[in-house]
């Protein structure tokens, strides 16, 4: 046997012995608790994790606000006094500034994206914003 085909041999042999030992530490990882996987990942990951993270529960606290303001609104909707009347047009214009303006502060005051939400065309949200004195 050659000296370069017993080197290649050996340098198979130790890359085998690297790959099983690399296998043997993740699976000895994948028996660690949480935060040892956690605290073995480079800082930088688990930042990055951290921001994500964040950022998803700020985007789940503003929707959930957004539900709740407009749960208020409906509700509202429920508690009208029958007995002393009930002014439609009064109560349909209330219901949609209340819609337009939680459209547009979920999308900033974006009238063509809030129109899309409210599955109306733009030019019909203008209106109603004029219409009504929206101011946001």
């Amino acid at each position: 046997m050659s000296a370069e085909r017993v080197a290649a041999s050996n340098r198979e042999v130790e890359s085998k012995g690297e790959h099983r030992e690399h296998r043997m530490q993740e699976s000895s990882a994948s028996s660690l608790p949480l935060q040892q996987k956690i605290a073995q990942r480079p800082a930088r990951n688990r930042f990055k994790r951290l921001l994500d993270l964040a950022d998803s529960l700020l985007r789940e606290t503003d929707s959930l606000a957004r539900d709740h303001a407009f749960t208020e609104k409906s509700t509202r909707l429920q508690t009208l006094s029958f007995s002393e009347g009930i002014d439609f047009y009064d109560e349909v214009k209330r219901f949609e500034t209340g819609l337009i303006r939680l459209a547009l502060d979920h999308t900033r005051g974006h009238q063509a994206q809030a129109a899309r939400l409210l599955r109306i065309k733009p030019t019909t949200l203008n209106s109603k914003i004029k219409l009504y004195g929206i101011e946001y």
